[in-house]
């Protein structure tokens, strides 16, 4: 079942949602192969992914856009190094709202594993962004990696799943500091305790005004606690699920493209 990675308000609630350990998930981290997959989706998956999907070469000249007025260097002007270009540009396009593409690009994610090596759209977008989340978390010091970030969702979820291992499978937006705004919905919230995500703020279409924390799809957590509505007036949605990260990572198809490593669960600390 699909779920929308960012937050996303409207006015009908869908039916409910299973929260689990995503088995379907394209949920690789390109573990021991960045190297090898950063030409791969550079010569080929970008170039051929811009043909064949009109509606991504859109949101891509987009983002590049945006890189060229922001974050191109320009002559006798030093920037501070952050990401590379393209990573840049990854979390751009997925901020963009319009033409938006981040919920047709997470509903591939969390659905299409078995089609990875072979129909998935979605290489180049995955890789980028997956690369950004990575050196945006690695940049900071171990003692300031995990943080508590929150989420709205218009949605319901599967409750029964205290002290059950999850992962999003998709990439999940949230905010820093507090909950969002309520047209993100009020079904469902999330205080989510967090460690292999990282703050887009700065790369973010929307900037300073949602600061933006995502997800990635392979980091497991734990379901804490589960509160309703119902039991407490005061609680700011229906249901508000905690979850606490467990400091690992699922990645069923890390380098599966090279065949170099085939499913990795690793203890961070």
């Amino acid at each position: 079942l699909m779920m929308v990675g960012r937050q996303e308000g409207g006015s009908e609630v869908d039916p409910l949602i299973q929260l689990d350990m995503a088995r379907n998930s394209v949920d690789d981290m390109y573990e021991g192969c960045e190297d090898k997959m950063a030409t791969k989706v550079k010569t080929e998956f970008l170039v051929n992914e811009k043909k064949t999907n009109k509606h991504f070469a859109l949101v891509w000249n987009a983002a590049e856009e945006y890189y060229k007025k922001k974050w191109k260097p320009k002559p006798g002007k030093k920037r501070p190094k952050t990401l590379e270009k393209e990573q840049n540009m990854a979390i751009y396009a997925y901020t963009l709202d319009k033409p938006e593409i981040y919920a047709e690009f997470n509903n591939a994610v969390r659905t299409q594993r078995d089609q990875y090596q072979g129909t998935f759209q979605y290489h180049s977008l995955h890789f980028f962004l997956t690369g950004a989340l990575k050196v945006l978390n690695s940049r900071k010091p171990k003692s300031e990696r995990c943080l508590t970030v929150y989420r709205r969702a218009n949605k319901k979820f599967n409750l029964g799943i205290v002290r059950k291992k999850i992962r999003f499978g998709a990439f999940t937006s949230s905010s820093m500091g507090d909950y969002p705004n309520e047209k993100f919905g009020n079904e469902t919230c999330f205080k989510i305790y967090t460690c292999l995500g990282a703050d887009v703020t700065l790369y973010s279409k929307f900037g300073e005004s949602e600061r933006e924390f995502l997800i990635p799809p392979y980091e497991i957590f734990k379901v804490i606690e589960i509160k309703k509505r119902s039991d407490d007036k005061n609680l700011p949605c229906e249901v508000v699920m905690r979850l606490k990260s467990t400091e690992k990572y699922l990645s069923n198809l890390n380098c599966v493209i090279h065949n170099i490593l085939c499913k990795t669960e690793i203890h961070l600390i």
